[in-house]
């Protein structure tokens, strides 16, 4: 068939035409998911810490230490989402990591710790005479171990559509030691699934988002372990299929793993962690199940940097003598404060141990019915209180003791909501 000049003219117009859209991005562009994984459990077994002091010696492990990356992509906006079996982890090991990473913008790279009392000391807590204990090699290593994890889940990205969902998890599996009652038992739960070949509706990654304190072992039975999370990730991967991610919540003042038994002790060994974990995961796999699928789910990432004064003696000394180097001259830090909307999710960071309070406040404000609060990420600060809170309870002292100081809670909570009031709606 032969093709006169107007004919061929207005196929190139048309070619022209369709190129110039792709270059816009006017075509939609499909989610894309990817996860990895690596096993940080020290060999030989180091100490661990389940805070300030001296880390105790591990003699056994109960289940592996790991780093967990999920890698998602949407258009112009790429987002890892990672978590590490450990108490907390520094921005000062964070931003090592981040610079390892190969094509993620800095501040769109979220570390959390799942807040393991049974792990090694990241924070290099320094004695009274200056000293510290932690394995700097150890922690060297660990961030390499996140950067690798981090580049090969985006080597690792296919074509996903989520499932997302927001529901309260029933069971014993937290209650608050100070007030039984004071704790968020909602959980969140995002999940990709693959839309390709093999994959197609299998699950790349689950995210569990729940605020507890992963301590029913503890530091002192010297015992190595990713407490109730390993178990969680086991139960999930096993069930499901796919990469299990956990992300605390806001968990302070003191939202733990109820472990309590009918004779007015605790359950701290592994079988308890087995117990809480599989309920937790079970639970969240639950609430998932009635989720709608979400074939085009908007991606979008912002953060802001935000300063806290460091007013407790104690943060201050750490901070100051740790060789890490986490604080500066003039007794202020800065952290990254991160705003993430995945499709109707939205997820908000918080740089150490909320209390409940402020978490209940901070979903009440996100425009969402699917509200997620990422604790102990991108930093971990400690407890954070609002002012009102702030050593005015005798139960009270030891978390304000260990809290940046009264000021914290308030600048988190405006930081926050100014992201909020800045981020484009309607989350879908």
């Amino acid at each position: 068939m032969k093709i006169n000049s107007y004919q061929s003219c207005k196929l190139k117009f048309t070619l022209l035409f369709i190129v110039l859209l792709a270059s816009l991005n006017v075509f939609p562009q499909q989610l894309k998911a990817g996860a990895a994984k690596r096993i940080i459990t020290p060999e030989p077994l180091i100490p661990v810490s389940g805070g300030v002091g001296t880390p105790k010696p591990a003699t056994v492990k109960k289940g592996d230490l790991y780093v967990r990356a999920m890698v998602l992509e949407k258009g112009g906006e790429k987002v890892a989402i990672v978590n590490i079996d450990n108490l907390g982890w520094p921005a000062a090991l964070g931003n090592k990591a981040r610079k390892l990473i190969k094509d993620i913008p800095f501040n769109n790279i979220l570390i959390g710790a799942t807040h393991t009392h049974s792990a090694p000391d990241a924070y290099a807590f320094p004695d009274e005479k200056g000293n510290f204990s932690a394995d700097l090699k150890y922690l060297d290593w660990c961030v390499t171990q996140i950067a690798d994890a981090v580049n090969e889940a985006s080597k690792n990205l296919e074509p996903a559509k989520l499932k997302i969902a927001v529901g309260e998890a029933k069971g014993k599996i937290a209650y608050n030691y100070y007030a039984p009652e004071l704790y968020d038992p909602r959980c969140g739960v995002i999940q990709a699934l693959g839309t390709k070949g093999k994959n197609k509706d299998q699950p790349i990654v689950t995210l569990v988002n729940y605020a507890i304190h992963p301590e029913i072992l503890g530091s002192d039975q010297g015992i190595l372990s990713p407490d109730l999370i390993g178990p969680l990730y086991d139960r999930i991967e096993a069930k499901a299929g796919g990469m299990a991610l956990f992300m605390n919540g806001a968990q302070g003042g003191m939202v733990t793993a109820d472990n309590r038994q009918d004779n007015n002790k605790e359950a701290n060994d592994w079988e308890e962690c087995k117990r809480i974990g599989n309920l937790l995961a079970d639970e969240a796999l639950r609430i998932l199940s009635d989720a709608q699928i979400q074939e085009d789910p908007q991606l979008y990432c912002t953060s802001t940097q935000t300063e806290f004064p460091i007013d407790s003696e104690m943060m201050r000394y750490i901070f100051n003598n740790s060789p890490l180097k986490m604080g500066n001259s003039d007794n202020r830090i800065s952290t990254t404060l991160n705003l993430l909307n995945i499709g109707s999710a939205q997820i908000l960071t918080i740089p150490g141990e909320a209390l409940p309070n402020i978490g209940y406040y901070l979903k009440r404000n996100m425009p969402t019915d699917h509200p997620f609060l990422f604790g102990l990420t991108n930093d971990a600060f400690g407890y954070i209180l609002t002012k009102e809170d702030f050593n005015s309870f005798k139960r009270y002292m030891y978390i304000s003791r260990t809290s940046l100081g009264e000021k914290t809670g308030e600048i988190l909570i405006n930081n926050l909501l100014t992201l909020i009031k800045n981020s484009p709606v309607p989350i879908k």
